[in-house]
């Protein structure tokens, strides 16, 4: 897909870049925590984009605890794919909590009350997803884990379900799953068969359904505000960038067989979240995240925020720094600041930050609300 401007890009980004400087300026830093955080506890569950160490003694190549990776981070590599902080470690001290949220498979004791990550690299909807790269924790795997933590969490309320239950409900719940089932599955026909056995509609669809079951499952142990994630522009990655430069795409740029899938994809998600939200789980209320054009839009307009390099990782070999990801003890790139990707497949912390306080503020990328409103719902 071509990155070149159009009408609506520009809107939104006019309006984000209005936001920005009302709100909070386009430094990309997080404010200090406040004094006590919005809601008591978040729960996570994803793949890379938001692991944060639950993969690290895993016999995976799905792992990022090595330098470089966590540079920029205060408490240096701890498995995060990026050089500093995630999408939700952003989201979390936006919400005001005084640490980022652990890894579940650090935690331990009372401190799971304030929540857990439960997000593991080259984790999918579906099962298999990812097994190419070795062990991870699925969708599926990744609930089972936290219903086993709700059954832990029991005992802070001396065996009242109602009390945790009204605890967990203002707790908010994240979930973004979706772009290894493509990347690691259906876009990888030499290791799995789901494009002989579906096309993009119907391998949609399989997922949508599978999802519905996942969610519904945290419903039944106490999610009801919960924000789900459509899958980005993985087309754009610097990856594919890289694959397809001079092979499938004369213009050297994304992927739009990819793409064009994703959009179905997303397309469903929405769609689910509306079932959601009308009634199909009482009592609950679902956010859509429109991944695709929020990055879309940081690609199209990065200058404004500070962006030099679009289409290229911070750390990697090759062509676009994406054909090998970043390797053990690598020179990054000297300011990281400047780049939109960080590795071959994952953003920079400024991308992460500017994504999270777009979606927390506005509703320029939220449906039908922003994160800053389920908060206090």
């Amino acid at each position: 897909m071509s990155l070149n401007y159009n009408l609506m890009g520009i809107l939104r980004f006019v309006l984000l870049v209005s936001l920005s400087l009302v709100l909070f300026g386009l430094k990309p830093t997080v404010s200090q925590p406040q004094q006590q955080a919005q809601v008591p506890c978040l729960f996570i569950f994803g793949d890379s984009l938001v692991d944060n160490g639950n993969n690290n003694r895993l016999l995976s190549l799905a792992r990022a605890n090595y330098r470089p990776y966590g540079i920029d981070f205060p408490q240096g590599t701890t498995g995060r794919f990026t050089n500093g902080r995630t999408y939700v470690d952003a989201l979390a001290q936006i919400l005001g909590f005084r640490n980022y949220i652990p890894p579940y498979s650090r935690i331990r004791g009372q401190a799971i009350l304030r929540g857990a990550n439960f997000a593991s690299g080259a984790a999918g909807i579906r099962d298999e997803t990812g097994d190419n790269l070795g062990a991870h924790t699925s969708m599926n795997q990744q609930v089972e884990l936290y219903t086993t933590a709700v059954q832990q969490m029991l005992r802070y309320f001396r065996g009242d379900t109602n009390e945790l239950q009204r605890y967990l409900s203002r707790c908010i719940f994240y979930s973004g799953m979706g772009s290894n089932d493509y990347l690691n599955n259906y876009f990888m026909p030499d290791f799995y068969s789901t494009s002989t056995n579906y096309n993009d509609k119907t391998f949609a669809e399989s997922l949508i359904k599978n999802y519905t079951q996942q969610l519904t499952r945290l419903y039944q142990f106490g999610a009801r505000k919960v924000i789900v994630t459509g899958v980005g522009q993985i087309g754009c990655i610097p990856y594919q960038l890289a694959r397809y430069n001079n092979r499938n795409n004369s213009t050297g740029r994304c992927n739009d067989k990819i793409n064009n899938a994703i959009v179905v994809f997303n397309t469903q998600v929405k769609k689910l979240v509306d079932r959601l939200n009308k009634g199909q789980l009482k009592g609950a209320k679902f956010v859509y995240l429109d991944s695709y054009k929020s990055t879309y839009d940081l690609a199209v307009n990065g200058a404004a925020y500070g962006f030099e390099v679009v289409d290229k990782g911070c750390c990697g070999v090759g062509r676009n720094n994406g054909q090998i990801t970043c390797l053990p003890l690598q020179t990054p790139c000297p300011d990281r600041t400047t780049y939109l990707f960080w590795d071959a497949f994952h953003p920079t912390e400024t991308a992460n930050i500017l994504l999270a306080k777009s979606n927390f503020y506005s509703r320029a990328y939220t449906y039908p609300i922003n994160i800053q409103e389920l908060a206090n719902l």
